[in-house]
């Protein structure tokens, strides 16, 4: 099977992930439905904050948490990613724009939308349509008032009555960059109050995706934040979770895995979606018979290794990584357990040769000066502040030899 035979990968490095691709988080969409979605069917407003590392999955989750929640309880999903957002200013716009683009899962919904807010509505295909993005931004400025946000979303419930529609559900992804206005935390704090609040609270399920660092962010610059978000975790995959995720994605391209190429895949993925796609992506087309077998694994293994430090490693870093002089002792530390972002220098000490651990002090500090590092309240702990360096070392570990069995 060459390339020109191939059809499209089923995987997708670096966007969320497919619907019907999605696998585990079982109980963290179950808290969700029964707590969030079950209960703005009842008419009580909730704010949710999913908080998860950087590459482990928040969109795709948030996606099919969105979807689910249209399907089960009738709620009409707006998904606003705001990974270019700076600004509150900006996030409005994003907010209208996918407001005016909602409604996929159900062509009433959305042709009711696009009809009421025509006037953002540019040229129409049979299959997209553009956005007079000039006339959206001017107008939504109004939106960066609480009182006019709330107002807007309840004439979208309104509109959309006689669908069957029972709330909203609003997923604010990618808020990195917003977390630095000073006005984004005390702008979500007040519209969950002041809808909370109001006479007739409008049923909205609020769903703000974001790492650790940046919920953080936001209570210290409003404080008052941290008392208003169910905070729901996602971590790792588990091993089987991630087989099945694998078993699924070849299925759809009839491709097979032998289970020897499947236990290389599913350890060197660490339960991480983004590396899981990379290794699907580059084994689906590096086969050559529609039988990913052990020798194509460790080739995907490898090119996704480079794609890691490449996408996701500051290149200073990735640089400083690549480095003869320290490869060896990288290689010891990232052979301990890659779910695990902290290591005791004492531990890979004992495992270092005279020579290496000369040099040992000298990549730690290294490390920390690079922000690789940082030194854990324990004497001798040293924490990784970013999973992806840790994985890529993980990946370049051990020359990609096959983990032994117990």
């Amino acid at each position: 099977m060459n390339d020109l035979t191939k059809g499209n990968s089923p995987f997708h490095p670096g966007q969320p992930v497919p619907l019907d691709l999605f696998v585990g988080r079982v109980a963290e969409l179950q808290h969700i439905m029964v707590r969030g979605a079950g209960q703005v069917t009842r008419g009580k407003p909730i704010a949710i904050f999913v908080e998860g590392e950087y590459g482990i999955g928040k969109s795709s989750f948030a996606g099919y948490v969105q979807a689910s929640a249209e399907r089960e309880h009738n709620l009409h999903g707006i998904y606003a990613s705001l990974g270019r957002c700076r600004t509150v200013d900006e996030m409005a716009a994003d907010i209208l724009e996918a407001t005016i683009r909602s409604g996929a899962l159900n062509p009433g919904r959305s042709e009711k939308i696009k009809n009421w807010l025509a006037r953002y509505v540019g040229q129409q295909s049979l299959f997209s349509f553009s956005v007079n993005l000039q006339t959206l931004k001017e107008d939504a400025l109004q939106l960066t008032s609480t009182d006019n946000l709330l107002s807007f979303l309840r004439d979208v419930h309104n509109r959309l009555q006689d669908t069957g529609i029972m709330g909203i559900s609003l997923v604010l992804d990618e808020i990195n960059g917003i977390v630095d206005d000073p006005r984004f935390a005390p702008f979500i704090k007040s519209i969950v109050d002041s809808n909370a609040l109001s006479r007739s609270p409008l049923p909205l399920l609020l769903m703000i995706c974001g790492v650790p660092e940046k919920r953080g962010d936001m209570i210290r610059s409003h404080e008052p934040v941290a008392r208003i978000f169910d905070v729901v975790e996602i971590g790792a995959l588990k091993e089987n979770e991630t087989q099945e995720f694998f078993e699924h994605a070849f299925q759809t391209v009839q491709m097979k895995v032998d289970p020897a190429a499947m236990d290389l895949m599913v350890y060197f993925s660490a339960g991480f979606p983004k590396i899981m796609h990379l290794i699907g992506d580059a084994a689906y087309w590096i086969d050559r018979d529609a039988v990913v077998d052990e020798s194509d694994a460790v080739v995907a293994i490898r090119m996704a290794a480079e794609e890691v430090g490449k996408r996701f490693v500051d290149q200073q870093v990735y640089e400083a990584l690549k480095s003869d002089t320290y490869k060896a002792i990288l290689q010891k530390i990232s052979g301990t357990d890659p779910g695990s972002l902290s290591f005791l220098k004492r531990d890979i000490e004992e495992t270092l040769t005279e020579n290496e651990k000369k040099k040992f002090n000298n990549l730690l500090q290294k490390m920390k000066q690079l922000h690789v590092l940082r030194t854990g309240e324990v004497r001798g702990e040293y924490i990784f502040n970013m999973r992806m360096v840790r994985l890529y070392l993980f990946l370049q570990s051990k020359r990609l030899s096959k983990p032994q069995s117990n």
